[in-house]
C-alpha cells in the first residue's frame, strides 16, 4: 500500500508516526496510507513559508501572474488524471470530478489578473503638494483547511489568490481524499512557484490546532462543518488571526404554482442527488407552495430517482457514485430511519441498494421524503447525502419564513415565472447566495462565495473580490514634497485641508 507524502519546501516528505487509511469508496478497500502531521512537521512547513515570504512578496505581481498562467495550462493538460484521482478517493463520477476541476480553474484565471486586482487607489493634490494613495500588501504566512467533498475546487478557491497577493500558503486538505490535492500542488511547483511558497501537510485536529496556535500564521481559511468552523473562528480570532470559516447548510428550493415543473424537476435531480448530495450547496429541501405543486413534483421525481444510474465513480455515464466513507453512509441511513420514525412519508427508499461487483462499496440510493415538517431532524440538520425532503406550505410568505427561520443561510433558490415574486424573494430572503430558476447559485470566480447566519463565520466571503481583501492589508500613504522656496509655520491643531 503506497504512502501519500507531505509537500514541504518543494520536497516530498514522509514521517513515521500516526497514519490513517485512504479508501476507495466504490470498493470499500483501503488503497493508501496517509501520515498525520506532527506539530514538528507543521512547524517545518511554517518555517519554510516564513523563509520564502520576503522574496515572494517583493516579486512583481505580473511575474506571480505568469506562474498562474502556466499553472492553469498544466491543470487543463492533466484534467483526466486529476479527475481519476478524485473519483477513486471521493467516489464522485468522473464527469462531476472534471466539472469540479473546471470551477477551480476559474479561480486560477481570476488570480491571473493579479496586476489589476492589486492596484491601489491614488489621489493627487489632496492638499498643497500632498498626494495620497492606498496599497494592498500581503499578510505573510496564511493557511487553509479544506473538506473532502471538493478536494480540487475548494483549495483552488484559496491558495492561488492568496499566493498572487504575495502570501505564502500552507494547505491542510482532507485526509479522506488527498491525492488529487497533492498532485495539483505539485503542478503549481512545476509551473515555477518558488519552494516554500506553498506547502501541503496532511493531518487531523493536531495539525489544525498547530496552525491555529502558530503566531507566524496570520490568517486561516476553512470550509467544512459548522461546529468546526465555529471552533476555528473562535480559536483563531482569539489569537488575533484573520479568519474566514465557511460552515454547514440546509438549502431550500421554493416551487411556486407557476413554475416550469419539468425544468424544476431536472434541476432538483442534479442539485439534490449530484455528488451523492455531498455538497454544501446541495438542495435538500423542496418547499412546495400548494398541495397541487407538491403532488405533481413528487409524481415526477419518483420515477427519475428510481432510474438513477449508480455505480463506481470511475465508470462512465453514471449519475451517482458512493458516499465517501462507510461512516458517512451509515450516518445518512440513520437520518432516513429517523425521518420514518418522526412520521415523514418515505416515498423512495434507497437504503437497500447494492451495486453488482461492488457489494462492499459505500453506496446508498436516492431517497425522497414527503410531508416533512420543520420540527423534524431531517429538516433541521444537514444530512449531506442523497436525501430530498418535500415540505408543503400555502404561500410564498410562509415559504420565506421557513427559510429565514432556519439557522443556516448558505444557498437557496426559487422556481417561478413571476418577476414580482422572484424580486421579493431575492430582496427579503436571509441567505447569502440566491438563485432564480438556478438550483446551485454558486458565484463565478470574479464574484465571491459565502452564506449568512451559521453558514459563515467571519466578515469576508471566499475568493473573488472578498478573497483579495481577506489575503491583503490596506496601507494608506500620504506624501508631501514641499517646494524649495516655501516654508510653513508649525501647526499644532489636527491637520485638515
Amino acid at each position: 500500500m503506497s504512502v501519500i507524502p507531505h509537500l514541504i519546501n518543494g520536497e516530498l516528505v514522509t514521517e513515521n508516526g500516526r497514519a490513517v487509511d485512504v479508501f476507495n469508496p466504490s470498493t470499500g478497500q483501503a488503497i493508501h496510507k496517509l501520515p498525520l502531521a506532527s506539530r514538528e512537521t507543521i512547524q517545518h512547513a511554517i518555517d519554510a513559508a516564513k523563509a520564502a515570504f520576503p522574496a515572494w512578496r517583493n516579486t512583481p505581481p505580473a511575474k506571480r501572474a505568469q506562474v498562474m498562467f502556466r499553472f492553469k495550462q498544466l491543470l487543463e493538460q492533466n484534467e483526466a488524471r486529476i479527475a481519476q484521482l478524485i473519483s477513486e478517493e471521493h467516489g464522485k463520477t468522473l464527469e462531476d470530478a472534471a466539472g469540479e476541476l473546471k470551477r477551480g480553474i476559474e479561480n486560477v484565471e481570476f488570480a491571473c489578473a493579479a496586476p489589476e486586482i492589486l492596484k491601489g487607489e491614488y489621489s493627487r493634490n489632496v492638499g498643497p503638494n500632498i498626494d495620497a494613495w492606498s496599497d494592498f500588501q500581503p499578510l505573510g504566512v496564511v493557511a487553509g483547511i479544506t473538506p473532502f467533498n471538493f478536494p480540487a475546487m475548494v483549495p483552488l478557491w484559496m491558495y492561488p489568490l492568496a499566493i498572487v497577493c504575495g502570501n505564502c500558503f500552507i494547505l491542510k486538505p482532507s485526509e479522506r481524499d488527498p491525492s488529487s490535492t497533492l498532485l495539483i500542488a505539485q503542478l503549481l511547483l512545476e509551473a515555477g512557484l518558488p519552494k516554500g511558497v506553498l506547502s501541503v501537510v496532511h493531518g487531523d485536529k493536531t495539525a489544525v490546532d498547530a496552525l491555529i496556535e502558530a503566531p507566524e500564521v496570520k490568517a486561516l481559511s476553512f470550509v467544512g462543518s459548522t461546529p468546526i468552523a465555529e471552533y476555528i473562528y473562535a480559536e483563531g480570532t482569539k489569537r488575533g488571526k484573520r479568519v474566514q470559516a465557511l460552515g454547514g447548510a440546509k438549502n431550500h428550493a421554493v416551487l411556486m404554482p407557476d413554475a416550469d415543473l419539468d425544468n424544476a424537476v431536472s434541476a432538483l435531480m442534479g442539485a439534490a442527488y449530484g455528488s451523492c448530495g455531498e455538497r454544501c450547496m446541495a438542495i435538500s429541501v423542496a418547499v412546495c407552495v400548494g398541495d397541487q405543486v407538491a403532488d405533481a413534483l413528487v409524481a415526477k421525481l419518483v420515477p427519475q430517482i428510481k432510474a438513477l444510474k449508480i455505480g463506481a465513480g470511475t465508470s462512465c455515464g453514471l449519475d451517482m457514485g458512493p458516499l465517501v466513507t462507510g461512516q458517512a453512509r451509515d450516518k445518512v441511513r440513520g437520518y432516513v430511519e429517523d425521518g420514518v420514525v418522526a412520521g415523514a412519508t418515505l416515498v423512495v427508499d434507497g437504503r437497500g441498494l447494492s451495486v453488482a461487483g461492488h457489494e462492499e462499496g459505500f453506496f446508498l440510493g436516492g431517497c425522497l421524503f414527503d410531508n416533512v415538517t420543520p420540527e423534524m431532524r431531517i429538516y433541521k440538520e444537514e444530512i449531506f447525502g442523497p436525501v430530498l425532503c418535500v415540505v408543503r406550505v400555502n404561500s410564498l410568505e410562509e415559504a420565506m419564513q421557513l427559510i429565514n427561520d432556519h439557522e443556516y443561510g448558505n444557498g437557496t433558490c426559487i422556481f417561478t415565472r413571476d418577476g414580482e415574486a422572484a424580486r421579493l424573494f431575492c430582496d427579503e430572503i436571509e441567505v447569502g447566495m440566491v438563485g432564480v430558476n438556478v438550483p446551485l447559485p454558486v458565484p463565478v470566480a470574479y464574484h465571491s462565495f459565502g452564506g449568512w447566519k451559521r453558514s459563515l463565520f467571519g466578515d469576508l466571503h471566499a475568493y473573488g473580490p472578498d478573497g483579495v481583501r481577506f489575503y491583503t492589508r490596506r496601507k494608506a500613504i500620504t506624501q508631501r514634497w514641499p517646494q524649495r522656496a516655501s516654508h510653513e509655520a508649525s501647526q499644532f491643531a489636527f491637520p485638515s485641508l
